[in-house]
């Protein structure tokens, strides 16, 4: 199943599908959110019970997540690219909830704070039930379902900080969508194709095979330290391919537009714009 959630006039909801070609249903929620406790009776039983209806006009990011919890550094293409070692355990860092926007809103880059904007696909994993200190075995089994993440980045913020939560967490910075896509229907989450396309030219072109540490080792991992909630959101790395990392380096500049695509899916496009002051 795929959830979206979005507006239609002044109303927010959320409209589901039982899969990629099925027919849109209309649910009696206005966030994906209110849904990741649901076991998959509970679910189906919803959108069985749902009115027909059409993709919402505008979609937003289909939930805001309690907490991001981001891991830096795992994929082995990324490594080669950066001249990093490989981390010998999980790199954990987080994202602030207010850098969440949703498929067609603008990344805002203010050119005062920085000037080195980068792209980072990324495939997002939606907690659905509690892990604490669960084993890799059972990992997957708390695990609502997945989505796409740009985890937009400001370069010279993160290497001058020295630690990464600043440069990350700029408003705008985390597009999420467009849509929330079950377990069963994405299969190994170690097997997707990852792509990111800068004013339509392929910059980022990799598979989640290349991840240092998997799905449900990543969910294991950060559990034996703290509590993974429903709603709350993994981002679990990046593949080569970033513009920091290019000869000639490249970063994003207002008018760009970038597309961020796991096939299974789908693609999650954002416009860059400069940021506007705020009154």
């Amino acid at each position: 199943m795929r959830f979206a959630t979005g507006i239609d006039g002044d109303a927010t909801s959320v409209a589901a599908a039982r899969r990629a070609d099925a027919p849109w249903v209309r649910l009696p929620v206005g966030n994906v959110a209110e849904l990741v406790s649901h076991d998959r009776t509970a679910l189906e039983a919803l959108v069985d019970g749902g009115t027909p209806s059409t993709a919402p006009s505008r979609l937003l990011a289909p939930l805001i997540p309690g907490k991001i919890v981001a891991i830096g550094l795992n994929y082995m293409d990324h490594i080669r690219e950066s001249g990093s070692e490989a981390p010998s355990a999980p790199l954990i860092f987080t994202k602030f909830s207010t850098s969440v926007v949703g498929p067609q809103a603008e990344i805002e880059v203010d050119p005062n704070l920085t000037q080195r904007v980068d792209w980072e696909v990324e495939l997002a994993v939606v907690i659905g039930s509690p892990a604490r200190a669960v084993s890799v075995d059972r990992a997957l089994d708390h695990v609502f379902g997945y989505t796409v993440a740009n985890d937009v980045s400001a370069r010279d913020l993160q290497f001058a900080d020295g630690q990464w939560v600043r440069a990350k967490s700029l408003d705008t910075f985390c597009p999420l969508g467009p849509v929330v896509v079950t377990p069963d229907e994405i299969g190994d989450p170690q097997s997707l194709e990852l792509r990111t396309r800068v004013n339509g030219i392929t910059v980022q072109d990799s598979s989640t095979g290349e991840m240092i540490f998997g799905v449900a080792e990543l969910i294991a991992y950060c559990s034996q330290s703290f509590t993974l909630l429903p709603g709350d959101v993994l981002l679990t790395g990046t593949p080569w391919g970033c513009g920091e990392f290019m000869s000639p380096q490249r970063h994003l500049q207002p008018g760009d537009v970038v597309e961020v695509e796991i096939p299974q899916i789908g693609v999650l496009q954002n416009r860059v714009v400069e940021r506007r002051p705020h009154g």
